[in-house]
């Protein structure tokens, strides 16, 4: 295989994604009215009577979901690449350090006190997000083994949290807030709205970009602490910068869809087994793949019959096998 031809490959899965989410769902577009739409809002005409309704849906509804689906699945692949990287374990995800149980704790925080602003809790649930974090690096950071003290600190500290916003579950309304926190939990991109979109463009395509001009430390990075030093980095300050860029691209997705489980673990994965380990290629791979994996999935809830079920439902079915044969499949090739 060429060397750009999984790239190739991803880019045209993902062009046959959008438009097929673009068209698909309970209100049926076709690819003549899709075009027809398209066209008109290019040309600055006003839409008839017989397009009016489905380009209200198109602009409204659907294109801010398959939007926030690209940005929030492009987001979390990138923050797991970054942290198996800086962590050299292919199995590390920002959830490991604290990221999924702080968004919990800082949404279900603004749900109960808070619950007639809807921003505050995307707010909270941002900044909750990061402190958790920023807790388990002031912990773990001091270790003589950095790494393990990290995912140490890292379960210390999602204990915590988890524990917080257990005790937030038990003294919220049942009947209001307690529902409201839980569906959060599970995630889901059915109230997306273009400002959503918008404030996630911003934060995600900033730390992305971030990311990827300082690539080749992170290759560093992963070599080792020890080679990274012989090569004059900053290994401290490095891992501490690369932990809050993936922290902030993996809570602008949970602030704004809630928790979507597997995606960062499992398209990071996947991402480096195709393309291999130099960021250059897996940074944009893994952005690519990702996007694709959330768009499909979402599609796949928009599509059961019955009404939506909560998107981390799907990723766990899909993510927990798949990553469970990834595992059995590199075990029998090094027994070989």
């Amino acid at each position: 295989m060429k060397k750009n031809s999984p790239f190739l490959i991803v880019i045209l899965l993902l062009i046959a994604a959008i438009i097929f989410a673009l068209t698909a769902g309970q209100y049926h577009i076709t690819l003549e009215t899709l075009r027809n739409i398209i066209l008109l809002k290019l040309t600055g005409k006003t839409a008839g009577a017989e397009l009016a309704t489905p380009a209200m849906v198109l602009w409204s509804v659907r294109l801010p979901r398959v939007l926030m689906a690209l940005l929030a699945g492009s987001a979390l692949s990138v923050s797991g690449v970054v942290f198996q990287g800086i962590m050299r374990n292919p199995l590390v995800a920002p959830s490991f350090l604290g990221v999924t149980h702080g968004a919990v704790f800082g949404a279900s925080l603004a749900i109960i006190f808070f619950s007639t602003a809807a921003f505050s809790i995307e707010a909270s649930a941002f900044i909750w997000a990061i402190t958790a974090v920023t807790i388990v690096y002031l912990i773990g950071g001091r270790g003589i083994n950095t790494l393990t003290t990290l995912v140490i600190a890292g379960v210390i500290v999602s204990t915590f949290f988890q524990a917080a916003g257990s005790l937030l579950k038990y003294i919220a309304d049942p009947y209001e807030q307690l529902p409201t926190i839980v569906f959060w939990m599970m995630g889901g991109l059915n109230n997306i709205l273009w400002v959503h979109v918008i404030r996630a463009f911003i934060i995600i395509s900033a730390a992305i970009t971030v990311i990827y001009l300082f690539r080749w430390k992170l290759n560093l990075m992963a070599l080792g602490d020890e080679e990274a030093l012989s090569m004059g980095v900053n290994v401290k300050l490095l891992r501490a910068a690369f932990m809050l860029f993936a922290t902030l691209l993996a809570a602008a997705s949970s602030s704004s869809c809630g928790i979507i489980m597997w995606v960062d673990l499992i398209v990071a994965h996947i991402s480096r087994t195709i393309v291999g380990p130099d960021h250059k290629r897996l940074i944009p791979f893994a952005a690519l793949l990702g996007g694709f994996f959330l768009l499909m999935t979402d599609t796949i809830v928009r599509l059961i019959p019955g009404g939506e079920i909560p998107i981390s439902i799907i990723t766990s079915f899909i993510g927990a096998p798949l990553l469970g044969y990834l595992l059995m499949k590199q075990s029998r090739q090094w027994r070989e």
